[in-house]
């Protein structure tokens, strides 16, 4: 009998509940944590505490937890193989977090792109919690000792924030207590565009529904949205660095690439000469078969919010066992009684 394979490392990641998960969440995010559970030990977070850094309506931060939770499940992540929970009932988040407050400084959080671009020329109506959220980040992926992370590209700056805080605190309390957490980046599909401007991210707080293609779209929304998505008139070239200067066109072959797990030199190699309105056909196809299946999931998860509460629930007990001896060992370097 073959004995089970040791796992690669501690994974953790999460996504905040801010409603509107979509295709961009599920190719960025979702679908790889579900792949990457077999190979780690993984934790996936609800990331609530992040989402209050800007107001949210109570009620309504209720029921975009159990629709992240529900999208994560839906999407292949699995409460039995996986740790999934909502970060706020894991009070070691909080603890930490302010812990790396005091190691972390005034001038890495100042070069933080993400804060910059969230407040414009709003900065000083931000809150601070705003401000600093990579600190808190930072305490989610180590107060497990994550050893990985899976990242996107517009995260990898805090990510580099979280080893400069292990580091640093390791150094000043002359312990190796964590570890310096490295990368997973999804390579196909990790970055998924907006339908109507190709040069901005899919984005959940686009107020255009038309941009983004919603986890519980049903298949007629679907088809409409990928019909009206802008394209260009030019034909589908032979391989996909053609696409470099159309970029509503490369949007559309990542995503079929991306759903289909092919590179993008397959499908232009596939459709090389045809136009957009065939393509197009081929994409709606492709979507619907992928995505209704997690539509329909969510959907019945939804319905039964009794029992994504309980997942949650044993999801942050499974974590807190997790946390707590990490945190006594924090509490103990830094001189707490």
């Amino acid at each position: 009998m073959t004995a089970p394979s040791k796992p690669a490392g501690r994974i953790f990641s999460g996504a905040q509940p801010s409603g509107n998960m979509h295709l961009g969440n599920y190719l960025g995010a979702f679908r790889n944590w579900a792949r990457l559970q077999d190979d780690y030990e993984a934790l996936y977070c609800v990331v609530d505490m992040h989402a209050i850094t800007v107001w949210q309506d109570p009620q309504d931060l209720q029921a975009q937890i159990r629709e992240a939770a529900a999208a994560y499940m839906a999407s292949g992540v699995d409460p039995e193989r996986s740790i999934l929970y909502n970060q706020s009932k894991v009070a070691g988040h909080a603890e930490l977090a302010w812990i790396f407050n005091c190691v972390s400084r005034l001038g890495w959080l100042n070069r933080m792109t993400q804060f910059k671009d969230k407040v414009g020329k709003n900065r000083e109506k931000a809150s601070v919690g705003l401000y600093i959220y990579p600190n808190l980040m930072a305490a989610d992926i180590l107060l497990y000792k994550a050893t990985h992370v899976p990242v996107g590209a517009d995260q990898k700056q805090h990510l580099e924030l979280t080893r400069d805080i292990a580091q640093k605190f390791n150094n000043d309390y002359g312990e190796d207590i964590f570890p310096l957490t490295e990368p997973v980046i999804q390579a196909e599909g990790a970055r998924i565009m907006s339908l109507r401007d190709g040069s901005k991210k899919m984005s959940k707080s686009d107020p255009s529904e038309m941009t983004r293609i919603n986890l519980n779209d049903d298949a007629d929304t679907l088809a409409n949205k990928i019909r009206k998505a802008r394209t260009d008139a030019e034909p589908l070239p032979g391989t996909a660095d053609k696409l470099d200067e159309r970029p509503e066109a490369a949007n559309l072959v990542g995503i079929y690439a991306a759903l289909m797990d092919v590179s993008r030199d397959a499908v232009c190699a596939e459709f090389e000469g045809k136009g957009f309105g065939d393509f197009k056909k081929a994409l709606t196809e492709v979507v619907v078969t992928k995505l209704s299946p997690i539509t329909e999931e969510m959907a019945r998860l939804q319905n039964d919010p009794a029992y994504i509460d309980q997942v949650l629930k044993d999801g942050a007990e499974r974590a807190s066992a997790l946390a707590e001896p990490v945190l006594a060992e924090v509490k103990r370097a830094v001189g707490y009684l």
